[in-house]
């Protein structure tokens, strides 16, 4: 025999019990070594990829609070790959990073707009050189499991810090830099 629950009970259990839902997720750790800092310029005709492979990345982020979230950025300006030893040379000299007086660069996140579908702008301070500049940073979050995927990017002029300055300002290195990042932190 066959027992068939009427449509009215089922509606009583949904209401009672509810239906899944997205649960908020906190992030407070980075993985380092799973994360990632790249960028592209273009020099004379040509497009230059290069990383930066030391850097210590903060995050204190919870999905139901992301006006509350918190993210800073050291970045070591002498860890930089720009694919060849005499390029990474030359970019620590004074006219470029000039390493030897600032060796670091740095973004403090101010607020966080959330945007939906898992979309988030994060507005902060970013640091190089001496320079001070205000940033907005789109962030895309992919959660994988029990990791999150902060997927961002956004493109910075050189100029604006003062990077390339005096025989370099001309247009063989592009003023924008497309700066990408990919930092990944567990779920607390």
């Amino acid at each position: 025999m066959t027992v068939r629950l009427p449509r009215l009970a089922i509606l009583a259990v949904i209401l009672t019990v509810g239906l899944p839902c997205a649960q908020a997720v906190q992030y407070k750790q980075v993985n380092q070594a799973a994360s990632k800092i790249s960028f592209t310029y273009n020099q004379f005709t040509s497009q230059v990829y290069g990383t930066f492979g030391v850097f210590e990345a903060k995050l204190d982020f919870d999905t139901a609070n992301p006006a509350a979230a918190r993210a800073s950025l050291t970045i070591q300006l002498d860890s930089i790959d720009a694919g060849s030893s005499d390029a990474n040379t030359e970019l620590q000299k004074p006219a470029w990073f000039n390493s030897a007086d600032y060796p670091v660069a740095t973004f403090e996140s101010t607020d966080v707009k959330a945007l939906g579908d898992n979309k988030y702008t994060i507005i902060g301070k970013l640091t190089l050189r001496g320079v001070t500049r205000d940033v907005a940073v789109p962030v895309l979050l992919k959660a994988e499991d029990t990791i999150g995927i902060f997927d961002g990017e956004l493109t910075l002029k050189r100029s604006d810090f003062k990077i390339g300055e005096g025989e370099y300002a001309d247009t063989v290195v592009s003023d924008d830099i497309n700066i990408r990042f990919k930092m990944v932190a567990p779920q607390q």
